[in-house]
C-alpha cells in the first residue's frame, strides 16, 4: 500500500492536501488522523496543524487494476473535482446591539473573527488568573475598545495599567492573525483608561505649577507614548510652561520647563 502524510489548518484541509498530491478522490483512500489541530497556549504559542495519514486502497486480487486506475486518475487530475466535506463550524460570538454603540459577543456557530479571537484570548487569560470576566466590544473609526467586566480586575490592570497594556499588546497580535486588514484594539477595564487620563491631567497641572513656582524644569518618570501624549496635550496651551520628551523607549520621559519670556 502507498501512504502519505499531510498537514493542514484543519483535519479536512490536511486530507485535501493529501488528495491533491495524489490526484485522487476521497473514496480511493483511507484516512487516519495522527493529530488534531491545536491553537496552543492562549492562541499564541505552540500552535499545531492537523496531521493525517492517507493510505491508497488496494486488494490482493485487484491491486494491479487499482494501480492502473490510480495512474490514469493522476493524468486526469486537472479535470478531477474533489468533493469537500464541510468542516465542523467553530464556536465564536455573535454581535448583539447594546446601548451607547456597544456590542457584546455571545457564543454561537460562525466563522473565525479577529475580535472574537481576541475575546477568547482574554477569557482564557482571565480563567488562568482565576477571574470570571465578560468582554464587550465597542467599534470606532480608528480602533475598537474591548471593555472587560468582572470582579478582581486589579489583577488584569496591574500597577498603573502595565498588565492591561501588556494584554492589549497580545490581544492585538491575536486579532491580527485572523484579519486580512490591520485592526487596532484598545483594552479597558473598570473605566481605567478614563480614570488614568484624569490622574495624568491632574499630575500635569500640579507639576506645571511646581515648575512655575521653583523656576526649575521638572523631569517625569518614564511613561508609555499614550500617557505622554495626555500630558503634552494638557499643557500645550499653558501660558508659562512647555513640554518635550527625551530619552529612548522604554525610558522616554517628559520634561516640563518654563517658556522663555
Amino acid at each position: 500500500m502507498s501512504k502519505i502524510v499531510a498537514t493542514g489548518k484543519t483535519v479536512e484541509d490536511a486530507v485535501e492536501q493529501g488528495l491533491a498530491q495524489w490526484g485522487v478522490s476521497r473514496d480511493h483512500v483511507s484516512v487516519q488522523i495522527l493529530s488534531q489541530p491545536s491553537k496552543g497556549f492562549l492562541g499564541l504559542f505552540g500552535v499545531k496543524e492537523a496531521k493525517v495519514e492517507l493510505t491508497l486502497l488496494s486488494s490482493s486480487a485487484g491491486g494491479d487494476e487499482l494501480k492502473k486506475d490510480f495512474s490514469s486518475e493522476k493524468q486526469a487530475a486537472p479535470a478531477l473535482e474533489i468533493q469537500k466535506t464541510p468542516a465542523e463550524p467553530k464556536k465564536m460570538a455573535t454581535v448583539s446591539s447594546l446601548s451607547e454603540g456597544k456590542t457584546v459577543y455571545a457564543e454561537k456557530q460562525a466563522e473565525e473573527d479577529p475580535y472574537q479571537e481576541a475575546i477568547s484570548f482574554l477569557m482564557e487569560t482571565g480563567r488562568a488568573m482565576g477571574l470570571d470576566i465578560t468582554v464587550d466590544v465597542e467599534h470606532g473609526k480608528e480602533f475598537s475598545i474591548l471593555h472587560i467586566s468582572g470582579s478582581g480586575l486589579g489583577l488584569m490592570i496591574g500597577r498603573r495599567g502595565q498588565t492591561l497594556d501588556a494584554l492589549q499588546y497580545l490581544a492585538n497580535i491575536v486579532a491580527n492573525r485572523y484579519s486580512d486588514n490591520y485592526v487596532r484594539i484598545v483594552l479597558d477595564a473598570e473605566n481605567f483608561r478614563e480614570r488614568r487620563k484624569k490622574t495624568l491631567e491632574d499630575l500635569a497641572d500640579r507639576l506645571a505649577g511646581r515648575a512655575v513656582k521653583t523656576r526649575k524644569e521638572i523631569v517625569l518618570e518614564p511613561m508609555p507614548a499614550s500617557e505622554r501624549k495626555v500630558i503634552h496635550f494638557r499643557l500645550q496651551n499653558h501660558a508659562q510652561v512647555k513640554t518635550f520628551s527625551k530619552g529612548e523607549e522604554p525610558n522616554r520621559r517628559i520634561v516640563i520647563t518654563l517658556k522663555q519670556q
